[in-house]
């Protein structure tokens, strides 16, 4: 078992390890207040790990209420968020009691905007089920709901009080939802430098709580030095403004993980165009994401995928931030103008590095 101490406007633990949930109650009960916890969840997780997790807390005498909503990330709306509100409101939840977001990177985001705004915030627990909510959507902070304009667009920063990580949860996931999770610890692969990414070149599933643990790291440390996503916080967006843009345009049908592997190759390739980075870098990238499934076709036109750009949250004005990559292990911040996205996009897309 790992822990990773996360000192931000609010200091917990990200305990990693097999075979938590069985004990999980040793882990929550020390932070604990009120007798009442909620957990908000999807079906899946529910039929998976839901009486587990259920059982534990109640041995130790604790009112356990459940909101359970389908698996997807379409789930992740207004309707949902003020049905759960309600619900809580209804069912006597009080400022000292705890919510529990129970599974993915959709109950993870949506169950943390609900703690942050029921009674103005209450006690957070983030028990991430999924490789891709373990190693990035649990931890920092960030909380939101979708609209119908683009993703993650209503929410807040609003750290956990508590992150475990049951890699044993891992075991259940379908290969599709696993390859999600590798885009996300590829990118931090990339941002990180050749001790992290060299080891994605082997099987992950055999290193995975020092893959999980040294992914988990690499953002408590970006997210102590700027939690609100000022400046050095949007590196972690790598490949995330086009993924996103993807997502959208596709009526999320297309996965996160798979619209953010497409992101990053996008993105190493507008980096090369501009003479950031050499052709082997671009290489390494589009093979280490291939060599994991991927499919690297961005699917739309750069005109769509410009215009989908311009409803990104982090759009500011005339201008957005690109992260673009110098090498494996250096990733610079770009201001990039708004007008210049297509081209940029049309060129790393038809003119593929020789």
């Amino acid at each position: 078992m790992k822990r990773v101490i996360v000192k931000s406007s609010k200091k917990y633990s990200i305990i990693i390890g097999k075979g938590l949930l069985e004990n999980i109650s040793d882990h929550i009960l020390p932070i604990l207040k009120g007798n009442n916890v909620y957990i908000i969840t999807d079906d899946i997780v529910e039929s998976l790990y839901i009486s587990q997790l259920t059982k534990s807390l109640q041995r130790n005498n604790l009112v356990v209420h459940k909101y359970v909503f389908p698996n997807g990330e379409k789930s992740k709306n207004a309707n949902n968020y003020i049905d759960i509100l309600n619900d809580m409101a209804q069912k006597g939840i009080s400022r000292s009691d705890t919510v529990i977001a129970f599974g993915g990177g959709v109950p993870g985001d949506l169950g943390g905007f609900v703690a942050a705004t029921y009674l103005r915030g209450i006690k957070l627990i983030q028990i991430p089920t999924t490789l891709l909510s373990a190693v990035d959507s649990s931890v920092g902070g960030k909380t939101a709901i979708d609209l119908d304009k683009g993703k993650n667009m209503a929410g807040v920063f609003y750290q956990p009080d508590l992150v475990i990580c049951d890699l044993s949860s891992l075991n259940t996931l379908s290969d599709e939802t696993l390859k999600d999770g590798c885009a996300e610890v590829i990118k931090y692969g990339i941002l990180s430098g050749d001790l992290l990414f060299n080891q994605l070149k082997k099987p992950i599933m055999k290193h995975i709580e020092s893959i999980v643990y040294q992914c988990v790291k690499y953002k408590r440390d970006i997210v102590q030095k700027d939690e609100h996503d000022q400046d050095l916080r949007q590196l972690l967006n790598l490949g995330h403004t086009i993924g996103h843009a993807i997502e959208l345009l596709s009526g999320y049908k297309v996965t996160h993980g798979q619209a953010v592997a497409k992101g990053i190759s996008v993105i190493s390739r507008i980096s090369y165009n501009l003479s950031l980075c050499a052709k082997h870098t671009v290489d390494e990238i589009d093979n280490i994401l291939t060599g994991y499934g991927f499919d690297l076709n961005p699917m739309y036109s750069p005109s769509d995928l410009a215009s989908a750009i311009i409803m990104d949250k982090k759009r500011s004005n005339d201008s957005i931030n690109l992260i673009l990559v110098e090498d494996i292990g250096k990733c610079i911040i770009r201001k990039t103008m708004m007008n210049e996205l297509e081209d940029m996009i049309k060129k790393a897309i038809t003119k593929v590095p020789l």
